[in-house]
């Protein structure tokens, strides 16, 4: 398609039983009221049904859904060894409280109790019943993951040495994140958010000063020169795969001159993606769009769509001659419009402390990360991990040591490139 441009306590059983080969655990012994029922599916086939049931009212991101996470697991967790550890729990009723998509893998000698998909998941975290925040306080829910984490321990397969959950944020929907109750630290990142209200020239003007607006007509004038501008959302699975490709592309060349690692070139990632914008399961939740100005690609970004949040995940732009005219920055203002004009509420720019977000949200949302081990090898991968996290936390915190630090990545990228350019 182209487009012109009282808080009643549950108490919880610790009587655990015997866990039964494959699909669920039996249920906690019933000798006290409210008892939580647990199961652990290893199999995400088995849990999908009552998963995409829950999740349709349940408080979660579009990072617990269903078919993000199954499509995560088909093409990039099963062949990175990555065993599902789903865990659910229901009510005396059998009503579903929260599930917990976790799953375990392996990291060097040692085997990590993580998120599932959480190297791609911008949000980590359970999906929650509307009354979940009303059944455990600290100690209840600390008593509960116990419960938990000594039933996975009993199955050989998801036994693990140390717990690696990161990435939270401190809400699920309206609600506290529970596994925040576990003793947490601050994620190296944070996150960033806007609600988003039409006519988008209001929206606009209330964030964006009569400067800065001019100057943005201006490189919007001057870029149209080059073609006529169109905010194009592919429909066909061959114009779909064409975009991202140019997205791949352009997102490849930043990547080297920044210095990051290519995402797009890990194994099985880009098919991973590719999936998510063809396959008919994930097609909903996903969103491309390009800018074109005449024949050129301008800009392209992949989002993410789920209830009343647009998910700006992955966007990039023309690194050619139109890169000096804002080809980025246009294609998002057409995309805040889109998002507007179509219902959503919060324009959601994930995690990521790039400069531009915080021209569009007035605060960084803090995102948290809970580390602890089980034994002695999972000790042994515990301090490396406390140590990076918090010198990347104190560069980043700090403007002009963030900024030394992403210049001195750059140098040595071009630096690397010349030398390999003149051994080849």
């Amino acid at each position: 398609m182209r487009l012109a441009i009282s808080t009643d306590l549950v108490a919880y059983d610790e009587t655990v039983t015997a866990a039964p080969a494959k699909a669920g655990d039996a249920p906690l012994a019933r000798n006290v009221p409210g008892y939580i029922e647990l199961s652990i599916f290893d199999e995400l086939e088995d849990v999908k049904a009552d998963w995409r049931a829950f999740e349709r009212h349940a408080d979660c991101t579009v990072f617990q859904t269903f078919d993000w996470l199954d499509t995560w697991q088909r093409h990039i967790g099963t062949r990175h060894g990555v065993r599902p550890a789903i865990v659910v729990g229901h009510s005396e009723d059998g009503e579903i409280k929260f599930i917990l998509p976790l799953a375990t893998s392996s990291s060097g000698f040692a085997r990590e109790l993580v998120w599932l998909g959480s190297d791609l998941c911008d949000y980590n975290g359970p999906l929650l019943a509307e009354n979940f925040s009303l059944l455990f306080d600290k100690f209840q829910f600390n008593k509960l993951w116990l419960r938990i984490t000594e039933r996975l321990q009993s199955r050989p397969h998801l036994a693990y040495d140390l717990i690696r959950l990161e990435k939270m944020p401190a809400k699920i929907g309206s609600q506290r994140n529970p596994l925040l109750m576990l003793g947490v630290r601050r994620n190296p990142s944070g996150a960033y958010s806007t609600p988003i209200a039409g006519p988008w020239e209001r929206f606009y003007a209330a964030k964006r000063s009569s400067s800065t607006r001019s100057r943005d007509r201006s490189k919007r004038k001057r870029l149209a020169e080059f073609g006529e501008l169109a905010l194009v959302h592919p429909e066909g699975k061959s114009d779909a795969l064409a975009s991202f490709n140019t997205l791949t592309q352009q997102k490849a060349r930043s990547f080297a001159r920044m210095g990051v690692t290519n995402i797009f070139a890990r194994p099985y990632y880009r098919k991973f993606y590719e999936a998510l914008i063809t396959d008919p399961r994930t097609r909903h939740i996903a969103h491309i769009s390009r800018l074109d100005c005449g024949s050129q690609t301008a800009a392209v970004n992949l989002g993410l769509t789920f209830r009343d949040r647009y998910y700006h995940l992955q966007a990039s732009h023309d690194d050619g001659a139109l890169s000096r005219l804002g080809p980025g920055a246009a294609h998002l203002h057409e995309l805040l419009k889109y998002a507007i004009e179509r219902g959503f509420k919060f324009f959601d720019f994930t995690i990521g402390d790039e400069r531009y977000k915080s021209d569009w949200c007035d605060n960084a949302e803090d995102l948290y990360d809970h580390v602890s081990f089980k034994n002695w090898r999972g000790a042994c991968l515990c301090a490396p991990l406390f140590v990076k996290d918090w010198l990347k936390r104190w560069i980043k915190q700090s403007p002009s040591l963030w900024k030394a630090f992403s210049r001195a990545r750059a140098l040595y990228a071009a630096f690397s490139q010349r030398l390999k350019a003149r051994s080849g």
